[in-house]
């Protein structure tokens, strides 16, 4: 019993490795070639991969993402 729910558990394993490595941005929005790793990007359409102009709207939230969030309290 305990050997089965070790392999079933590795399978698991396997296929979300599998799942992540594969997996693919379908809103258009990813990180342009020459971005830093992490989490965020650059602010503007220069640093997504469509590279297509954004609306005023679209463009002032891009810029102000990280400042937009609730503050820490300390």
């Amino acid at each position: 019993m305990l050997l089965k729910l070790l392999a079933l558990g590795g399978l698991g394993y396997a296929g979300y490795r599998y799942y992540e490595k594969n997996r693919v941005d379908r809103n258009g929005v990813a990180f342009a070639d020459g971005e830093p790793e992490g989490p965020f990007r650059n602010a503007g359409s220069e640093a997504t991969t469509s590279h297509e102009p954004m609306s005023a709207t679209d463009e002032a939230l891009d810029e102000t993402y990280p400042a937009s969030d609730a503050t820490a309290k300390y």
